[in-house]
């Protein structure tokens, strides 16, 4: 099955690619031989799982993407407070090529303008200006996760051509902000801006900062978790330059533009997203990656200032039908099935509030189970609500399982309006949304009739009284002789059979067909049901045992036919056939033993 973020990325790249508004940067010149038209997305998750669509493996040119991966390698190689003494972290309100400079110390105001960047690049630990490339390629290839190259046309041709940045760099040293030769310095920001990477390698770039320094794939740690604050902090109120006020209000994810067309976001512990698109706007942003950023944010939720977790909470415990059956009293052949399949049942137990990347994740999980998966039971019974937008992806999800076969079932939802809203919205025209049960009973018996059903298709016959668990191993002439005493009652469905505290009749009863639900009062006025029976299964049988008073109701969930038998009736048989009551007594004992075994199962499962 598709993924839903993928399908909702490949949806988006359609409607965004009939975008043509912007132009391929002009000033370094070989940028102009880009496609326009090229456009590639990608996100990665803090699980290291990338949705890329369109021209995500078309390499580019990084350019100022570099810088805040640069300003984040002199953070390590310098400490804080050396770096600060050289370069600001005030946004500039002006472009990237302006010159802006502190009036008192020369220091450029932060580390994104070009400025900032070019005295980053020459605070990089190395002896000489080779050894600090080779620090500055080590560095951007952890961050990537691989090895890198250089497009050395386009670095020819920014090194041709740059003349403001060769003024900037005498005016920094000037200052005393580059203490060495500027020019060597310079060629290694020219360099770094002419790295080639992918939209896959940006968005891995992004989700390295967004997991606190580590990559996601490889688990390296590229950057301290101490310097990664720092470097998000920069990005956000700086890395768009002129546009970052408004990109920071209606985004709200730090980010850094290239005008190679290349665009990061970061959502720390969520996402890191990575947009690819050559036309860029006036203030040298792509016109396509701002947009993606735009629709992702409000489609998923990912401002940084709306609340988030750790996605893996999402999902607490996984256990399968086998390890909690349902408690009903299935007819033995069901019962045999049930045991060899039911781990095809599959329960999850999701927490808290359910956004895009905790729902993201508990939608791959399921995608790993699939194959040996049945049914899955969503317990949201400590759920505390559910996005708009995580309750459509998890609905496409439910939608394309069921394509497949599998079921996907919502289980104590209890009338909460933050989880049933959201579903509700969810549901497609003609679709009738998620079905939803009261508890995980009530859920797994569905999943287990399911399951049993679809491999047994025969028409339902009426039970026979050998079939009880009580009368296992009775001969046939005693159970011809029962038989005989016993008589046919029918209950309409909704109908209450008995009812908890009621005086007993002295009666117990054979289901031949139908079903019924086993109930006990609660404090609050509610009922539990604590089992569900179906043909070949009986109730009431504590009569045998003198009990005058019922202890629990039983309801009629269907039109039910039983065979009912008076125990003043079968005394007199048994009287005469003392093994029939032997019989009897040792498969009493028997079912009752099951039945505790089967609550210790569940209280395990559920511990």
């Amino acid at each position: 099955m598709q993924s839903p973020i993928q399908a909702y990325l490949e949806n988006l790249h359609q409607r965004l690619a009939g975008l043509h508004g912007g132009r391929v940067a002009s000033y370094i010149p070989e940028l102009t031989k880009a496609d326009p038209n090229w456009f590639g997305i990608s996100l990665v998750t803090m699980g290291g799982a990338a949705y890329s669509v369109g021209e995500a493996q078309q390499p580019f040119t990084i350019q100022s993407i570099s810088k805040p991966f640069v300003y984040a390698t002199a953070l390590a190689d310098r400490g804080w407070e050396s770096v600060a003494g050289k370069v600001g972290v005030e946004p500039s309100g002006d472009a990237f090529n302006s010159i802006s400079l502190n009036p008192q110390t020369g220091a450029p105001l932060n580390p994104m303008i070009n400025a900032g960047a070019i005295a980053t690049t020459s605070l990089v630990a190395g002896a000489t200006p080779e050894a600090q490339w080779q620090r500055i390629t080590g560095s951007l290839a952890a961050f990537v996760g691989r090895d890198i190259g250089l497009d050395e046309p386009v670095y020819r041709s920014e090194s041709e051509t740059g003349f403001r940045n060769r003024a900037i760099a005498w005016m920094l040293k000037n200052f005393g902000i580059i203490d060495g030769e500027p020019m060597a310095s310079l060629e290694n920001y020219f360099r770094q801006c002419s790295v080639l990477v992918t939209c896959e390698d940006l968005a891995y770039m992004a989700a390295t900062l967004a997991n606190g320094g580590v990559h996601p794939r490889t688990g390296q740690r590229a950057l301290a978790a101490e310097h990664v604050e720092r470097v998000l902090s920069v990005m956000a109120t700086c890395g768009m330059y002129d546009y970052a006020g408004s990109w920071m209000y209606e985004i709200g994810m730090p980010a850094k533009s290239g005008v190679g067309g290349g665009i990061i976001a970061v959502l720390p512990g969520r996402f890191g997203i990575g947009i690819f698109s050559p036309r860029l706007d006036e203030k040298g942003n792509s016109v396509r990656g701002i947009e993606v950023c735009k629709r992702l944010s409000q489609d998923f939720g990912l401002h940084v200032f709306s609340k988030a977790g750790d996605p893996s909470r999402a999902l607490g415990r996984i256990y399968t039908g086998a390890e909690a059956p349902s408690r009903r009293r299935p007819p033995p052949e069901m019962r045999a099935y049930l045991d060899q399949h039911a781990q095809r049942i599959k329960y999850l137990c999701l927490h808290g509030l359910l956004a895009v990347d905790g729902v993201e994740y508990v939608i791959r999980r399921m995608q790993e189970l699939a194959a040996d998966t049945h049914s899955f039971i969503l317990d949201l019974h400590q759920v505390a609500g559910i996005t708009d937008s995580a309750a459509r992806l998890l609905n496409q999800t439910r939608l394309g399982f069921m394509e497949d076969g599998v079921a996907v079932v919502c289980s104590r939802v209890n009338d909460r309006a933050a989880i049933l809203d959201p579903l509700r919205k969810s549901a497609r025209r003609g679709d009738r949304g998620f079905l939803s049960f009261e508890d995980n009973d009530l859920a797994v018996e569905w999943c287990e009739n399911r399951l049993y059903g679809e491999a047994h298709r025969a028409p339902a016959r009426p039970a026979r009284l050998e079939e009880s668990p009580l009368f296992q191993g009775t001969p046939e002439p005693l159970l011809q002789q029962v038989e005989a005493l016993t008589a046919v009652q029918t209950f309409a469905s909704g109908e209450r059979i008995l009812e908890t505290g009621q005086q007993g009749d002295g009666r117990f009863y054979f289901i031949e067909a139908g079903q019924v639900s086993i109930l006990v009062p609660l404090q609050n006025g509610g009922h539990l049901r604590i089992a569900s029976l179906g043909p070949g299964m009986n109730f009431g049988e504590m009569a045998l045992l003198g009990q005058t008073t019922r202890s629990a109701s039983v309801h009629a969930d269907s039109e039910v036919r039983c065979r009912v038998l008076a125990v003043e009736d079968f005394n007199r048989v048994s009287d005469r056939y003392p093994a029939l009551k032997i019989t009897l007594l040792e498969n009493l004992a028997r079912d009752m033993a099951n039945r505790l075994r089967g609550a210790n199962q569940w209280i395990a499962a559920l511990a």
